[in-house]
C-alpha cells in the first residue's frame, strides 16, 4: 500500500507444544519491513505476539481503540508472566531428565515495552495509518473495546476499501453494545469460527449452566472452568450471581482465581462509554453483580491459589487461561482432574491440539506439565455462551456487502466451520469466497 505494509493482529498461535514453539518464535515475515500495526482486540490470539514482535525490532505504532490498549497493556504482561513461570516450572523437569532449558518466549518485560507503542483511536474517526490509508474502528461487539477495521486505501489514483471483521460478537450480550454491521466494502476479510453452527439462546446456556453447577455441588465436588479473564469471567460471574440469589443453587463460594480478571475489571469501569445502553442506565456500576457480591472472591497471590487445592468444600473455580493451555488453571485441573465429583466445564470454542480441545473430546488419558492422569472428573460443554457470532449473524454480516464486495477472505476458522459458511454464502449468491492457505497471498 504505497510502499507501506501494514499488520492486522499479532496474536499467539496455540496447538501442539511443538508447533506453537516454532511458530510463535518465527515471524513469517520481517519486523523491521512493518510501517503500523492495527489491532482489533486484547485477546491474546489476537495481541499476544506483540511482545515477541517489538522484541525483533518493531518501532512503530500500535493503533487500537482506548480499551483496547488498556486491556492489551495488563493482559500482555500478564501472559509475559505465564511465559516466564511455565518456562520455569517446566525447566526444573528437563533439568532432572538432563535436558538442555527452554527460554520463555518473551517476558514480563518484553510486554512492558510495547505500552509506549499504542496510539488509541475513537470508533467511527478516521486515521491515517499509513501514508494513503484512511483507518477507522467500528464497533464489533465482542469484548470491551473490540473492533472491526474499516480500510480506505488510494494508491495511483485507485481508491479501494478493505474491511477487517476482527472476531465479530453478538446481539444482547451483557455489559457490550451490538456489533456494527459492515458497509462500502470492496474487500472483506472476515472470521468464520462458528461458519457451520448457530448459537442458542444465552438464557438456555444458563439454564444448562445452572444445572452442572448444581449437580456438581450435591455431590459435593469443585466445578473447575477454564475461561478467558476478559469478558467471559465477568459473564460467568453474573450468571452464578443469579442462581445463587434465586436460590436454585445453594451459596457456594466462587473464586476468580486470575489477578488479571480483577484487573481487567477496574478497566471495565474506567470504559462506561463502550457499555450497552442497559448498563450505563444501571445507576450504581460498582455494585454490579457481575464484578462485586458476597460469595465472590478474586484471588491475587500464589499462595491463595494454591490454597484453593486444599479445600475439599464445593466451590466454583474460574481460571485462566481459557484454552487450558498455561496460567493457573493447569494447576487446578492437575490437582482435580482424577476426582469423579469434580465437573470440568468448557465455555468456549477450543483450538485443535490444546489441552481445553482434549478435555472438551472427553480423552481419558490427559497430559499436564508432562504427567499424564487418568480423567475420572466430568466433563461439560456449553456451547450458547461464546463471544463469537453463530452462523446466522455471520451470513448476515456478509450479505450486507452483497453486492458491492468483490471478494471475501474467511479467516479465523477450521476447514469445516469455513467450508460450511462460505457454502451458505454462495447458496445467497455470494459466489467470490476464499478460505486461503497458510501464508497464502493475494492480490487486490
Amino acid at each position: 500500500m504505497n510502499g507501506s505494509r501494514i499488520l492486522l493482529d499479532c496474536g499467539l498461535f496455540q496447538g501442539r507444544r511443538s508447533e506453537t514453539y516454532k511458530r510463535n518464535r518465527n515471524h513469517p515475515f520481517d519486523p523491521l519491513r512493518i510501517d503500523a500495526v492495527i489491532l482489533s482486540h486484547a485477546h491474546i490470539d489476537h495481541s499476544g505476539n506483540l511482545p515477541h514482535l517489538v522484541k525483533h525490532g518493531y518501532e512503530g505504532p500500535i493503533y487500537a481503540t482506548s480499551a483496547t490498549a488498556d486491556l492489551a497493556d495488563i493482559m500482555l504482561k500478564d501472559s509475559g508472566h505465564i511465559q516466564e513461570s511455565d518456562a520455569t516450572f517446566i525447566n526444573k523437569k528437563r533439568a532432572k531428565r538432563g535436558d538442555e532449558p527452554i527460554e520463555p518466549l518473551y517476558t514480563i518485560a518484553d510486554a512492558e515495552l510495547v505500552t509506549s507503542h499504542f496510539r488509541s483511536q475513537k470508533y467511527g474517526e478516521p486515521f491515517e495509518a499509513a501514508p494513503g490509508v484512511i483507518a477507522r474502528f467500528i464497533e464489533a461487539g465482542h469484548i470491551l473495546g473490540s473492533a472491526a477495521v474499516s480500510l480506505e486505501i488510494e494508491e495511483k489514483g485507485r481508491v479501494i476499501r478493505l474491511w477487517f471483521s476482527g472476531d465479530i460478537g453478538r446481539r444482547d450480550l451483557p455489559l457490550l453494545r451490538d456489533p456494527i454491521l459492515p458497509d462500502n466494502s470492496d474487500f472483506m476479510i472476515m472470521e468464520s469460527t462458528y461458519g457451520d453452527k448457530r448459537h442458542r439462546d444465552p438464557e438456555a446456556a444458563f439454564v444448562e449452566f445452572r444445572d452442572i453447577v448444581k449437580r456438581t455441588v450435591e455431590r459435593n465436588g469443585k466445578v473447575i472452568i477454564p475461561a478467558f479473564a476478559v469478558g467471559r469471567t465477568q459473564e460467568l460471574v453474573y450468571f452464578l450471581h443469579r442462581m445463587m440469589h434465586s436460590g436454585d443453587v445453594p451459596n457456594v463460594p466462587i473464586f476468580v482465581d486470575s489477578p488479571l480478571a480483577v484487573n481487567a475489571s477496574d478497566i471495565f469501569r474506567r470504559h462506561p462509554d463502550v457499555f450497552d445502553q442497559e448498563t450505563k442506565d444501571f445507576s450504581a456500576w460498582d455494585n454490579h453483580p457481575a464484578l462485586k457480591f458476597e460469595q465472590l472472591t478474586y484471588t491475587r497471590s500464589v499462595e491463595e491459589s494454591k490454597a484453593l487445592n486444599e479445600r475439599k468444600d464445593p466451590m466454583v473455580i474460574i481460571s485462566a487461561s481459557g484454552m487450558a493451555e498455561a496460567g493457573r488453571i493447569l494447576h487446578h485441573l492437575r490437582n482435580n482432574i482424577e476426582n469423579a465429583n469434580n465437573t470440568i466445564c468448557i465455555v468456549s470454542w477450543q483450538a485443535p491440539n490444546t489441552l481445553g480441545r482434549r478435555l472438551a473430546d472427553r480423552e481419558k488419558q490427559i497430559k499436564i506439565f508432562g504427567e499424564t492422569f487418568t480423567r475420572r472428573a466430568e466433563i461439560a460443554t456449553i456451547g450458547g455462551l461464546s463471544a463469537h457470532a453463530g452462523q446466522d449473524l455471520l451470513v448476515e454480516y456478509a450479505l450486507a456487502v452483497k453486492g458491492q464486495v468483490k471478494k471475501i477472505f474467511l479467516v479465523h476458522g477450521e476447514d469445516k466451520p469455513a467450508m460450511a459458511l462460505r457454502e451458505k454464502l454462495r447458496e445467497n449468491k455470494l459466489t467470490e469466497v476464499y478460505y486461503p492457505e497458510l501464508h497464502s497471498a493475494v492480490e487486490i
